[in-house]
């Protein structure tokens, strides 16, 4: 599925090349015609990326289930700084190129453009926005934010979209003069615009009359953990799998305006599911005081973070809450023989180990190995995530099948470990936990 994604968004960029190549002579004949052909080709595929940015995260089943939403994220952030680099490229290539061709000054031409060319004030007005927002995603700003703060951020770009959208029909010279050209990307738009109204809002709503979410239990268990035990109907034609997650969205004054992904810690019986959630911010501080009887509006499952059927050892590493989608995986996967299923459960303090007592009881009914790594780095004097450790913990560790869950420093550490054990990188998946 990931070939496959990445082959289709490759082909529209080659579509969107032939299309500028359509109207744009071959050879062009002075600088000012090939500095505002260059702005031309990189508004173009400004234009085509923020379709496949938003189609990323319209969260599409088959690319949910098919790529994950981990690896989504990575990509929509990623090209997310490809698309405001192209943006910026048209602007700057565009204003350069007109102000040579009428031998002005690059001010003097900028002052023109936004005074008299249709659309140019809106399009500028959301190229600033893209660059506001672009700010607020940085790593650096985004480790200062709150996830509430970056998200109202980020509802920006939909307006950028929206405000840019007319510009390129206005002064496009690939739309100007087609109207197939405006058709076509016109019907693009629409189709991802559809897929954002069906999936994100319309969905949500039919699962929510369907199977009438509620809250009934909260439970802590461990100090900024607590549990959400939630029932239902007919839960378990929901489809999840062990390590999926479902995004929620409390119905409370302070909750209802936004959904956050939680993982599930137990797969769904018929009428009751649990969350594990850790206090990271606003919204997860509150699921500790959240009221019996609260309703709920869920998305999903979501996630490819799933055991693989292959039929080999399987390890599992979670650090910190990364332990919710693995206690799941822990408890579905079928009996095996000894030592063919071992969980190692990384942990700073005895007091941040969640569902000890629960996976004590799985270990033994599932004939599994269960290893406790407690304690800091500096305490410890070595790092038990070590490749060196790893192999002795676990004999044979080359021919596992390998599932880590945790923050993102341990997770990269017990990767790097895992690699240089012998697991191939295909037989090591991941999702990230920030916390």
């Amino acid at each position: 599925m990931p070939i496959l994604a990445l082959s289709l968004i490759g082909l529209g960029v080659a579509a969107v090349v032939a299309l500028w190549l359509k109207d744009t002579p071959p050879f062009m004949g002075n600088e000012g015609d090939l500095l505002t052909g260059l702005g031309d080709i990189l508004g173009l595929l400004s234009g085509y990326g923020f379709v496949v940015l938003v189609a990323l995260m319209a969260r599409l089943p088959p690319l949910e289930r098919g790529i994950g939403s981990d690896r989504l994220a990575r990509w929509h952030s990623m090209g997310g700084r490809y698309v405001i680099t192209l943006v910026t490229g048209h602007v700057v290539f565009i204003v350069w190129g007109y102000a040579a061709s009428a031998n002005a000054s690059v001010i003097g031409e900028t002052k023109t453009l936004l005074l008299t060319v249709p659309d140019v004030l809106m399009a500028t007005v959301a190229w600033v926005l893209l660059l506001g927002v672009a700010a607020f995603s940085a790593r650096a700003a985004r480790r200062r934010l709150s996830y509430e703060t970056w998200y109202y951020a980020h509802l920006y770009t939909y307006l950028a979209i929206a405000l840019a959208f007319s510009h390129q029909f206005a002064v496009g010279p690939s739309f100007v003069s087609s109207l197939d050209a405006r058709v076509v990307w016109s019907a693009m738009y629409a189709l991802v615009g559809g897929a954002i109204v069906w999936y994100r809002f319309l969905t949500p709503l039919r699962l929510a009359a369907r199977h009438r979410f509620t809250v009934v239990g909260v439970e802590p268990e461990a100090p900024g953990i607590v549990s959400v035990f939630i029932t239902g109907r007919n839960l378990h034609r929901l489809g999840a799998e062990p390590g999926q997650f479902f995004r929620w969205r409390f119905l409370t004054r302070q909750l209802a305006w936004q959904s956050h992904p939680y993982s599930l810690s137990a797969m769904p019986h018929r009428d009751m599911m649990r969350i594990t959630v850790k206090a990271r911010g606003d919204h997860s501080d509150s699921m500790a005081g959240l009221r019996l009887g609260t309703r709920i509006i869920a998305e999903g499952p979501y996630g490819a973070f799933t055991p693989s059927p292959s039929g080999r050892r399987v390890l599992l590493i979670a650090g910190g809450v990364g332990i919710t989608p693995i206690r799941a995986m822990f408890a579905a996967l079928p009996r095996r023989a000894p030592g063919a299923l071992t969980l190692i459960y990384r942990a700073s303090h005895p007091r941040d180990i969640v569902f000890r007592r629960e996976l004590d009881a799985i270990a033994e009914d599932r004939h599994a190995s269960l290893h406790y790594m407690i304690g800091s780095r500096e305490r410890l004097g070595y790092d038990p995530l070590d490749a060196r450790e790893l192999k002795a913990l676990v004999p044979g560790l080359h021919r596992y099948e390998a599932y880590v869950c945790g923050p993102p420093g341990m997770k990269e550490t017990a990767i790097t470990s895992l690699r240089d054990a012998g697991i191939p990188r295909r037989r090591i998946h991941h999702e990230s936990f920030e916390s």
